[in-house]
């Protein structure tokens, strides 16, 4: 007899979840499933602008992961002003063998923990292993995942600055982490000046919805991996055309040539072509395409998301929470 579907709640997500070990999953099974796997380009609807609605359904054709599922998410920036967070989401995971529904969950905690850990694992392959210095730019709700995926992608790292537009934000995100036990060996500090600090940055992550230029190529020092969140449509931009310029760009799959504006800026003023992509993320794991030639080479990692990475969340968080059960 088949068994109910559960509701896994946000609260769940950490005692089944960590960074580290999300970051191993997507490196071990990213290549061996991303070729099984079907996630059409997301439906983005408008609602009222800027609100809008997306939807990423994804499923699995091999019997190894026989699981199918969608993801509802609703983004509202301006509910920053009410002191809600902007984006709300759920996720319902199916069994692709039965189309029985298994379980559905958090869908808001499950992209956090997807988002950043992908980043991980980006700046894991890319970033230098000595880097020592990051740099947040943001302190929204993906900020301190954003921080903790880098941390446990590069153990060299001990000290994180965090900007945001709103001062205040960041020196309270700064002191939360900094009270945090797992953390004690690592500095968490704020400033007021995006300008000053881009040029201390070893690696320098930025998940905001801004829709001018935060980071400009400039100020990147040689050596540095700029991670890039935060855009999802042509409208949005974390950084200038001198960063796409100056740096060997990367990016989580293919459709962020599509979506970031970043990118489609820059391919649209003639910066860099499509071609001059130096590859997606199953390709750096694979090794079909080389990541960080050289100590002093600029990387950039441009990730938008997709069903893909929901998918192998979704069957982690599931599988780890019924082996407890």
């Amino acid at each position: 007899m088949a068994s109910l579907p559960v509701f896994i709640p946000a609260e769940s997500f950490p005692s089944i979840l960590s960074h580290e070990t999300l970051i191993h999953h997507f490196q071990t099974n990213l290549p061996k499933h991303s070729s099984t796997i079907t996630s059409p380009v997301r439906q983005n609807y408008t609602v009222s602008s800027p609100s809008s609605l997306l939807l990423m359904p994804s499923w699995s054709s091999s019997s190894s992961l026989p699981y199918m599922g969608v993801k509802l998410v609703t983004y509202f920036p301006h509910n920053s002003a009410q002191n809600l967070p902007g984006i709300h989401g759920s996720y319902t995971l199916f069994s692709s063998t039965t189309g029985q529904t298994l379980a559905t969950m958090d869908g808001t905690v499950l992209t956090l923990y997807r988002t950043s850990s992908v980043s991980g694992l980006g700046s894991k392959i890319l970033a230098r292993d000595d880097s020592q210095v990051l740099i947040m730019v943001g302190s929204g709700a993906l900020a301190p995942h954003l921080i903790k995926s880098h941390l446990a992608a590069k153990p060299s790292l001990r000290r994180v600055v965090i900007w945001n537009r709103t001062h205040q934000k960041a020196q309270g995100l700064a002191e939360t982490l900094s009270k945090d036990p797992q953390h004690k060996e690592i500095s968490f500090e704020s400033h007021d000046s995006l300008d000053e600090i881009i040029p201390l940055g070893d690696i320098i992550s930025c998940a905001t919805n801004s829709t001018v230029p935060l980071v400009k190529g400039e100020f990147l020092k040689p050596g540095t991996h700029l991670d890039l969140v935060g855009s999802f449509s042509h409208e949005m931009k974390e950084c200038d055309d001198n960063a796409i310029q100056r740096g060997s760009v990367f990016v989580d799959n293919d459709t962020a040539m599509i979506e970031a504006g970043e990118l489609v800026g820059a391919f649209a003023r003639g910066v860099i072509k499509k071609e001059d992509i130096c590859g997606n993320l199953v390709e750096l794991i694979k090794g079909d395409k080389e990541g960080r030639k050289s100590s002093t080479e600029i990387t950039v990692f441009k990730s938008v998301g997709s069903g893909t990475v929901d998918l192998l969340t979704a069957q982690l968080v599931h599988e780890t929470y019924f082996n407890r059960c």
